[in-house]
């Protein structure tokens, strides 16, 4: 079984920020279901708005690689952009088909693999993806293919999981030293236990170089609650954004 099929039936169970959890009792896909989603998200990434500046991108022809549960790709539907997006569940699909008619707004949703993506050359002004591509068997055919899809000067905006983090630490304290294994790597301890199988994170400079076909990008390290959370306040202040989990990519083609 290829990682990608593995991947997908982990997603199709349950698209990203969808668990129990987050939407308790309510009915699946009813308006108090999609709000308690949307509310869950922007207090856990608060700073999604700050990177994605929803606004400052109307009437653009714009693409989500990784449409989840449709929370993001209803911020580019009001902020007036042509939208379409790509998944690699139906689940995802189909959530988002109902997050966006609960409100109004339409957009072109495929079923896809992004490793390979069905739009011609030069065809999207932005591209957007949070969070998603780390995940693919080949992170850097989806890069490639966004790039192949993007206009001349077109934008792309997302974020990837960065390698020498907080989160990361804890992580392969948890699942390498406790467990008496400190010699396993970050990289095998991250494929193993975040999220679904053969998760990535990167570097900086990794990253840079993934994307360097782009005439420009930046790489921003962000430093999100969850790596704050069981440390004093007055000691997260000295945390540097470097050691973050999350790293924030504007690229221009």
């Amino acid at each position: 079984m290829s990682l990608n099929t593995q991947v997908r039936s982990f997603w199709e169970q349950e698209p990203c920020g969808t668990s129990p959890r987050v939407v308790g009792d309510e009915v699946l896909h009813s308006r108090e279901w999609f709000l308690q989603v949307e509310r869950n998200r922007y207090e856990v990434e608060p700073f999604i708005h700050d990177v994605a500046q929803f606004g400052q991108h109307q009437g653009k022809a714009m693409l989500e690689v990784g449409v989840g549960a449709g929370t993001d790709h209803l911020q580019w539907a009001r902020a007036g952009c042509r939208c379409h997006g790509v998944d690699l569940t139906d689940a995802a699909i189909e959530t988002t088909q109902k997050h966006l008619a609960l409100h109004g707004f339409q957009s072109e949703l495929r079923r896809q693999d992004a490793e390979t993506l069905p739009f011609e050359d030069g065809r999207f002004d932005l591209v957007y993806s949070w969070g998603v591509i780390h995940h693919s068997e080949h992170p850097e055919r989806i890069v490639t293919e966004i790039h192949r899809v993007l206009k001349p000067g077109g934008l792309f905006i997302g974020m990837m999981y960065g390698r020498y983090s907080i989160s990361v630490l804890r992580m392969w304290a948890d699942y390498a030293l406790l467990k008496g294994h400190p010699w396993q790597s970050l990289t095998k301890v991250i494929a193993a236990n975040m999220e679904s199988v053969g998760t990535k994170a990167y570097t900086i400079p990794e990253l840079e170089d993934m994307f360097a076909a782009f005439s420009r990008i930046k790489a921003t390290p962000i430093l999100t609650p969850h790596e704050r959370a069981g440390w004093p306040d007055w000691l997260t202040r000295f945390f540097p954004q470097d050691w973050g989990f999350f790293i924030a990519l504007h690229g221009q083609k």
